[in-house]
């Protein structure tokens, strides 16, 4: 039998750590959220492996050290109001609820959707809501919001997204379209416009791929 919790402090010293995650909250999170309740019961033995899980037939789970390189770099403080797009079975969601004071977790496959929702109740994430529908509009009736956490790569943000931004918030994303090296994007916004940093290289399985293989909504 797996001993998960052993398995969360392996992950935390040897994936998370190593990979520059300093912020004691965002390291205390993962360490704590079972991220084994988030993927399919075969594959739960291997939750905390370095390798992205598949949750659907489409999607999968990133590996936990680029989702918390790309967290991190949003600097998310306990009284942040913050959107999770492309939440899958609320993995990241659940971590995010950790560390923020209210979650609104958008999932566009409905069961997805389901899942997150069971999972996120049985953890009992009180300050995490779940709504399914299209990703660049879904929630945007309970926002705007400090922090976008974009959970794929993708070719570029939508201005529909920075829209939902508070003024000062911020935006977290990779980007990488064909022939590209994703790169994590810190995008905040001022009363001028919306200013970009280019950060550190890396990726999260995209959320939708299309016939160009461009990595878009």
């Amino acid at each position: 039998m797996t001993d998960f919790a052993h398995a969360r402090k392996l992950m935390v010293d040897n994936q998370l750590r190593t990979h520059g995650i300093t912020d004691r909250r965002l390291l205390g999170a993962m360490g704590q959220v079972p991220r084994e309740l988030f993927v399919p019961p075969v594959r739960r033995p291997l939750a905390y492996i370095d390798e992205a899980q598949p949750i659907s037939a489409t999607r999968k789970l990133g590996p936990p050290a680029p989702f918390a390189r790309l967290i991190q770099l949003a600097t998310i403080e306990s009284t942040d109001l913050v959107l999770d797009l492309g939440c899958g079975t609320g993995y990241s969601s659940a971590v995010l609820g950790e560390l923020a004071e209210r979650v609104v977790a958008v999932e566009e496959d409905a069961a997805l959707a389901s899942a997150a929702r069971k999972a996120l109740a049985a953890l009992g994430a009180g300050n995490v809501s779940v709504v399914e529908g299209k990703l660049t509009t879904a929630g945007s009736g309970q926002g705007p919001y400090d922090v976008i956490v974009v959970e794929g790569t993708m070719a570029d943000v939508p201005q529909a997204l920075f829209d939902q931004l508070k003024p000062e918030g911020r935006l977290v994303a990779y980007i990488g379209g064909e022939g590209k090296v994703p790169v994590a994007n810190l995008f905040a916004k001022s009363g001028k416009g919306i200013a970009a940093r280019a950060d550190f290289d890396g990726r999260l399985p995209p959320l939708v791929k299309s016939d160009t293989d461009s990595f878009v909504f």
